[in-house]
């Protein structure tokens, strides 16, 4: 799986959720997970989660770290999974970072009753997606919200941060394929 932690700022409007996206812009082939930072605004017609469309509730949050995974099997349904284990590593090395508890509900992320977190994972004609945002800054953002950095994380963390995500999804990605080259069936 590779990874890359692009440090410049880029907007997240949802149509990274889009096969081949890492390719396109990054000249990453295969499984992939990409981080970068930057403001997310994501209109109704926009979004992949048709509740929230279908509540009218689009996305917004003037800072976030973004990370977009993107798989080369077409199992939506082991994509939650994964959606969800990205959530569970966060949530672990957030805890870590800030010396916190953090709550997880399916793959939202919550310090207290603030969210600090957006995720959705959906399927593409080639590939599934994820795509986790997690608030950095909170100003304006529509729903009770958390920030990494009032939770005490500095500019530097943040990009530590994030590439020990990212690095942690991969090596549990790799380590569940190889286990499952380790056992021999039963009858």
């Amino acid at each position: 799986m590779k990874i890359l932690v692009h440090k410049h700022q880029m907007e997240y409007d949802g149509s990274q959720l889009a096969s081949l996206w890492a390719l396109r812009h990054f000249n990453l082939q295969g499984d992939s997970i990409v981080t970068f930072r930057g403001p997310c605004r994501v209109e109704l017609d926009a979004l992949v989660d048709i509740r929230d469309r279908l509540d009218h509730a689009p996305i917004y949050s003037p800072d976030m770290l973004h990370f977009i995974v993107e798989h080369f099997d077409l199992d939506l349904e082991k994509t939650v999974y994964r959606q969800r284990l990205l959530m569970a590593i966060i949530k672990d090395l957030v805890g870590e970072v800030a010396a916190i508890s953090l709550r997880r509900l399916g793959d939202d992320l919550y310090f207290g009753n603030r969210k600090l977190s957006v995720s959705i994972a959906t399927l593409t004609p080639v590939s599934t997606m994820i795509h986790a945002g997690i608030n950095v800054t909170t100003a304006g953002v529509p729903v009770p919200a958390v920030g990494l950095a009032e939770l005490g994380l500095d500019e530097d963390s943040i990009w530590s941060f994030a590439q020990r995500v990212s690095c942690g999804y991969a090596e549990e990605i790799r380590s569940s394929a190889q286990a499952r080259c380790k056992v021999r069936g039963v009858p």
